[in-house]
């Protein structure tokens, strides 16, 4: 009797967290009165040219926060706004053989956000975020480049999230 009265003592007490609009499971503390968000189209500044990263970020960072908070997006002047630009898409040599041949490149994708907070002001920044995947240096850049986007993006957008109404 006394285990089953803590489990619905437990089990009132999330809905009440959840309920009050602070806290929510998906790891998300927005304010109740965030309504809304704008995500503007990353601008492309790197010198090495990838034509679709800006678009595919952009769009998975929407989705993101489609899936992991329950703020409406909105084109212009939302509660929180995220305009951002992707800085920096660079390969570097990174393990290197005893024949002073490279064994590994890494793809490092760098990210400048500036996150806009019109209810909370003093929550506003501006910020970089870079994440990368390494390669076997065997293989072409073209040949895995779409793979490893893919989990850059991934990172990415989890660290942008996280950055903005997760307060990590």
């Amino acid at each position: 009797m006394k285990n089953t009265l803590r489990i619905l003592a437990s089990a009132v007490a999330a809905l009440l967290l959840y309920g009050c609009g602070i806290y929510s499971f998906s790891g998300t503390s927005i304010q109740p009165d965030v309504k809304t968000v704008t995500i503007d189209l990353f601008e492309y500044t790197a010198l090495r040219v990838n034509p679709s990263l800006s678009n595919s970020l952009t769009e998975a960072l929407k989705d993101k926060f489609r899936k992991m908070t329950r703020l409406e997006q909105v084109e212009l002047d939302g509660d929180l706004e995220i305009e951002g630009a992707v800085s920096g898409y660079d390969v570097r040599s990174m393990a290197v053989t005893a024949n002073e041949v490279a064994a590994q490149n890494r793809l490092t994708v760098t990210v400048k956000i500036t996150f806009t907070n019109r209810k909370y002001p003093e929550e506003n920044f501006e910020k970089s975020f870079s994440a990368y995947a390494d390669y076997d240096s065997t293989q072409s850049l073209d040949a895995v480049e779409g793979t490893l986007c893919e989990g850059i993006i991934d990172e990415l957008c989890e660290n942008i999230l996280n950055a903005t109404v997760a307060n990590w």
